[in-house]
């Protein structure tokens, strides 16, 4: 089910993603905020799995002062803990199947349990992986889900492209260029700027008509180039929007980082300041990038560049009628854009709480052999490896002791650990047949931030309010008086 969040103005948002339910939600109680911060860190790292990471991370707590209430110090609940946390992340991994290309169908299957059964949204997802290729999907500072954008009123679509959320510059300039040359200025479009104090001189504004000079040579240096699109970082100068319109030159400004960042990679632009534009005419045209096509969308105000001849890009465009709703479907491709660069990355395992089931019994075979207290603390790790699927089931209707149960006697008679619960029927079925898997990187970094979470709380004995720094007291004030 979706929640909806209503803030003080009456603005709401419809959502089931739950970072953005526990971002959004008002909550000042601190331990919840670090649970939160859980959550964040989750997001970040893998982009999917904060509702596993939440429903873990309290699971531990909760089960851990249980245990510390019957008397078990927590200094061996932690260590329990932590020895649970790794020997469960080590199970996991060694249940790991690994996605063999970008071909792989699990990816659609990875992409439509993420994407919470939206079947047009996973084709999206798994059309944009295939156009970046399984080399970018691996490289260390690229996200898939930075691929999605969404519009009211866009249709569905996935392209090799990039899209800047800005218009031309006037409409006078072409609504289209082909087989263009791509210039890049992560700086304004202006001359260089002269101090007022300096420009009051006779040297000072000497100097400043040598700038000025020199920035419409720049400017015609750039037209003799046949550059057909600009992409500007800041503000451009009346002048040289008149120039380069006359020229025919399509120029956007004001792109964010983000974005012109994106343009150049794509078109295998260099980015230049712009002093940059002094370069002479053979060192400026090495800093040009190349596109087939640019065009403005003037129905949904954005510039798509296509075609470029530098990195391979792909955007996934989302639309819907309503901007709640978009923003919505937008979150889910997010979603399901990072599950499956995960399973790229580090393969899947069983979903439906199936794995984490199946790791639960192996810590109660590995707690049999522990001596001592810190036998608590894994106890702890097993109970929360069991909340996910007792989680689902109870949201389909059903007791989450007895399916729970159900579902452990199945997989200890049967020897997989891809048994887990259809929500429909309630029977024990194969995750695997039924194409319910998750990223394998979800389920271990989220038990890896759930624990230590956990610890931190659990080692807090003391809540102190701080006092306000900022508040230093106050000198004493004397007051005149009239009689």
């Amino acid at each position: 089910m979706d929640t909806l969040l209503v803030d003080r103005f009456g603005e709401v948002i419809i959502t089931n993603d739950g970072i953005t339910i526990l971002t959004k939600m008002d909550v000042n109680h601190p331990a919840a905020k670090m649970v939160i911060n859980t959550a964040r860190a989750q997001e970040n790292e893998i982009g999917d799995g904060t509702t596993t990471a939440t429903i873990m991370a309290g699971a531990l707590l909760a089960e851990g002062v249980n245990q510390a209430l019957k008397g078990v110090p927590v200094t061996r609940i932690i260590e329990g803990v932590k020895l649970g946390i790794n020997r469960a992340i080590e199970y996991i991994r060694s249940r790991s199947r690994a996605v063999s290309g970008i071909e792989d169908p699990i990816l659609r299957q990875v992409a439509l349990v993420a994407g919470r059964e939206h079947h047009d949204i996973a084709e999206l997802v798994v059309e944009a992986a295939r156009l970046v290729g399984e080399e970018k999907l691996k490289e260390p500072g690229f996200k898939l889900a930075d691929t999605v954008t969404s519009e009211e009123g866009a249709d569905n679509m996935v392209f090799s492209g990039v899209i800047v959320r800005r218009e031309r510059l006037n409409a006078e300039q072409p609504l289209e260029v082909q087989n263009a040359r791509i210039l890049v200025v992560d700086d304004a479009l202006d001359a260089e700027q002269v101090g007022e104090e300096a420009l009051s001189t006779e040297m000072g504004f000497k100097r400043y008509m040598e700038l000025q000079e020199e920035f419409k040579q720049n400017l015609a240096k750039v037209v003799s180039m046949a550059v057909r699109a600009v992409f500007v970082d800041g503000t451009v100068h009346q002048y040289a929007d008149e120039i380069l319109t006359d020229a025919g030159v399509m120029v956007v400004s004001r792109v964010s980082s983000k974005e012109l960042r994106k343009v150049a990679e794509f078109t295998a632009a260099r980015a230049i300041k712009r002093t940059g534009l002094r370069k002479d005419i053979a060192e400026l045209s090495k800093c040009l990038g190349f596109a087939e096509k640019v065009y403005e969308d003037e129905k949904l105000g954005h510039v798509r560049v296509l075609g470029g001849r530098g990195k391979p890009a792909a955007t996934i465009l989302v639309g819907a009628a309503t901007e709640e709703v978009v923003d919505e479907r937008e979150r889910i491709a997010k979603d399901a854009a990072s599950a499956v660069q995960a399973a790229v990355r580090g393969g899947v395992v069983p979903g439906g709480g199936s794995i984490e089931l199946a790791t639960a019994m192996e810590l109660d075979r590995m707690k049999a052999g522990i001596k001592g207290m810190t036998a608590y603390g894994v106890h702890c790790v097993a109970e929360a490896l069991k909340k996910p699927l007792a989680q689902i089931v109870a949201n389909a209707g059903f007791n989450p002791l007895e399916k729970v149960g159900d579902c452990m006697a199945a997989q200890a008679e049967s020897g997989k650990d891809s048994l887990a619960i259809n929500c429909d029927t309630g029977e024990v079925v194969d995750m695997v047949e039924y194409g319910v898997l998750d990223p394998t990187l979800v389920k271990t970094y989220a038990l890896k931030a759930a624990g230590e979470i956990a610890e931190a709380i659990l080692r807090i004995d003391t809540i102190i309010k701080k006092k306000d720094e900022d508040s230093a007291p106050r000198p004493a004030q004397t007051q005149e008086m009239e009689f």
